[in-house]
């Protein structure tokens, strides 16, 4: 009976930076040559759709209403990398660096969720893409070392 009282939290804000992170890897598609990025940008955000399908019913219980507005943080860092891409000699590597961080915000932010008391399945939808945010982070992080 205690599941019933809880309200979801949180949700909403992870899928705001999701969807931040939509719109960065699909800038930086725009901006890289290298096809092995541009296809590892795209699992990425395929990923970041599947997550935010599954995490968007908790969304709808949380405000009402689908949640469609990405996170400012992430949008300042996007237009921030736009604007060093094009000083650097390195733009492949300037645009994974800070996609990296945009991974570190998508877990800071499904950490914070996790860490509200949230129904069971919520919970249990929340813990499936947290998993799998650590292995596309990893997966940036790898990347980011092997172009530097």
């Amino acid at each position: 009976m205690k599941d019933q009282n809880l309200q979801v939290e949180k949700v909403s804000d992870v899928i705001k930076v999701l969807q931040g992170g939509i719109e960065f890897y699909e800038e930086a598609i725009k901006e890289i040559d290298t096809n092995h990025i541009i296809n590892v940008f795209k699992r990425m955000i395929s990923e970041k759709e599947n997550a935010i399908e599954m995490l968007q019913p908790y969304a709808i219980n949380e405000q009402g209403e689908k949640e469609t507005d990405a996170d400012w943080m992430v949008s300042t860092r996007k237009m921030y990398t736009k604007l060093v891409g094009k000083m650097s000699s390195d733009e492949d590597h300037t645009y994974i660096k800070q996609l990296e961080e945009v991974e570190d915000r998508v877990l800071e932010v499904l950490d914070d969720a996790l860490s509200r008391e949230q129904p069971a399945n919520c919970l249990t939808a929340l813990r499936q893409v947290r998993a799998r945010a650590q292995q596309l982070h990893d997966e940036m992080k790898a990347l980011q070392e092997a172009t530097s």
